[in-house]
């Protein structure tokens, strides 16, 4: 579906690509990941069309830069950074579905189960939007139309934890569909989302490797934290994340979606020495199994 042959990009003396080989087809859930400057959002732009580049470029068999219209029909794309549109976000729909041709009732579904009201917001203009409504809205103009390639830059950054475990089911239940190639410049961000690591370092590909395809998009883990001592730096970092606690900050109970794990625990890394135990339960199917740390 999407094919990268010896792709190059020069910014002046700088060659920030260096003869990229890539293929991904359909069902492939890639991890697009390295530091800042590694040649991961140029790569994108390439996919886009927005670059000219050397060495070819292929999506199902299209030019992104000579067939832009009938390859950009095909992705749907969510930017790191949202545009500075100032364009009501009730036009920014209409807009949108026009131009892909897409029903916009879709989309204002989408953005309801991620708990933004579009209707609501339909004369604020974008740009005026808080940061996690931008993303919602971005995401939902992606996933509510058909696609078969969906490109996401750092997709959840700015969801809040029951958002991004909807934002979760939304892809579980086109991930045998579409091909999805998912930036971030940490790997336990987007790690349990895909079934495919690509990692690039000053523009190459360092690294290109499966990985085991077990954890469920739709899943949700009870976790039960015990500290030694409440602690006020703790508390802000797990209440953003639905947890509560009921004794003064020694215990903390909540709901972590599954496919968020790995972000949580390398959060409660940073706490290691207030943690007297975790437990987390997750529930698969009828069956509960339990996963404990201590």
């Amino acid at each position: 579906m999407i094919r990268f042959e010896q792709v190059s990009k020069r910014f002046r003396r700088q060659t920030v690509l260096k003869g990229i080989d890539l293929v991904i087809e359909r069902g492939h859930r890639v991890a697009l990941v390295g530091s800042n400057g590694a040649g991961k959002t140029t790569l994108i732009r390439c996919l886009l069309g927005e670059y000219v580049c050397q060495g070819k470029v292929r999506v199902d068999d299209l030019d992104p830069r000579e067939h832009r219209r009938e390859v950009l029909g095909k992705i749907g794309f969510v930017p790191q950074l949202p545009p500075p549109l100032k364009m009501p976000v009730g036009q920014l729909i209409q807009f949108a579905s026009g131009v892909c041709g897409a029903d916009p009732r879709r989309m204002e579904a989408v953005a309801t189960r991620l708990g933004l009201d579009a209707k609501a917001f339909r004369h604020q203009p974008f740009v005026k939007l808080s940061g996690g409504q931008k993303q919602k809205l971005l995401i939902s103009i992606a996933l509510g139309r058909d696609t078969e390639l969906l490109v996401m830059d750092e997709p959840a950054a700015n969801l809040d934890p029951d958002a991004r475990h909807i934002f979760f089911e939304l892809l579980a239940e086109r991930q045998e569909q579409v091909a999805m190639l998912i930036s971030s410049h940490r790997l336990d961000e987007v790690a349990a989302l895909v079934n495919r690591v690509i990692e690039m370092d000053q523009g190459l590909v360092v690294l290109d490797d499966r990985v085991a395809d077990l954890v469920d998009l739709t899943s949700r883990l009870r976790c039960r934290l015990v500290l030694t001592r409440a602690d006020d730096a703790f508390a802000r970092a797990v209440t953003p994340w639905g947890l509560r606690s009921a004794d003064q900050g020694i215990t903390w109970d909540g709901w972590v979606a599954g496919a968020d794990r790995l972000r949580f625990l390398g959060l409660l890394s940073r706490y290691a020495a207030l943690l007297d135990s975790i437990r987390l339960d997750a529930a698969r199917g009828p069956e509960l199994a339990e996963v404990r740390y201590a």
